[in-house]
This record gives C-alpha cells, structure tokens and sequence, in this order.
C-alpha cells in the first residue's frame, strides 16, 4: 500500500471510548435512567456536545472504532449494557468480554460518511432486576 493511501485509511480508524456513568440506586428506584444516567466520549476535540447529559452528541466519521462501556455511580451496585439499538446501516454495535474476566463492553464500526443525526438508545441491566432499562432522550452519532 503506497504510504499516503496508508496515513488516510489510518486516520479514519479513531478510537472513540463512550462512556455511561449510571446512579443505579436513582433509577432502580424511578423505573427510569432518565436523571440518573451521564454520557461521555473521548471526542470532545473533534465535536462532540452534550457531555455530562442524557443527549450525548458523538461527532463521527467512517472508519471510527466506537466502544460503549458503563461505570455504576455507586460502587456497590451492578450495572452492564444489555443492548444498543441504532441503525444497522450506520454501526452494529456488538458485546465482548475483557479476556479472563466478567467485564463486558460493546464496540462498532462506523460504517458511513454521511451521518447525519442517527439516534440510538441503550439498554441498562441494573441490580438484580430483571428487565433491562432503556434509555428515554436520545443519544446520537453526528457526521
């Protein structure tokens, strides 16, 4: 591969961490993630908005490697990813397992250019409940 064509197709695979913080106690007690669930990315730099909200506005672009991960706001409680739902078209997210442990996290490839606004929601397990928790305001990927 001639070395220009290299440095392109490299800088279309940025790593993108997105990462949920959740007040398990909050929404276990609501029903609802909505007020008890903060969003960020690491791409802050390249655009993003709505950090620190439900409404997190990822910035992408084709070729960016996302990864979705969770952190409980309480250190006693569980909470994981049990889903992401977005268009297919744009990204399959898909769920893995940190070798030798227990700790899930979900990534996907940024398949288009052209993103527009492509809404996406996500799924909560929290605590022994069984049901998951769906995401009510909408998060998105923004080209």
């Amino acid at each position: 591969m001639p070395p220009k064509a290299k440095r392109e197709n490299d800088t279309n695979k940025r790593p993108i961490s997105i990462t949920a913080v959740v007040d398990c106690v909050g929404a276990l007690a609501t029903g609802s993630v909505h007020g008890n669930l903060y969003l960020y990315d690491t791409n802050k730099a390249g655009g993003s908005t709505g950090f620190g909200t439900e409404q997190l506005r990822t910035r992408v672009r084709r070729g960016d490697q996302l990864l979705w991960n969770v952190l409980a706001l309480e250190c006693e409680a569980y909470v994981g990813i049990d889903d992401i739902v977005i268009d297919s078209e744009v990204c399959e997210p898909v769920r893995k397992v940190y070798p030798g442990t227990d700790i899930a996290y979900w990534t996907a490839t940024v398949k288009k250019d052209d993103v527009q606004v492509v809404s996406y929601q996500i799924k909560f397990k929290l605590g022994s409940r069984d049901e998951p928790i769906t995401t009510t305001l909408s998060q998105s990927l923004v080209g």
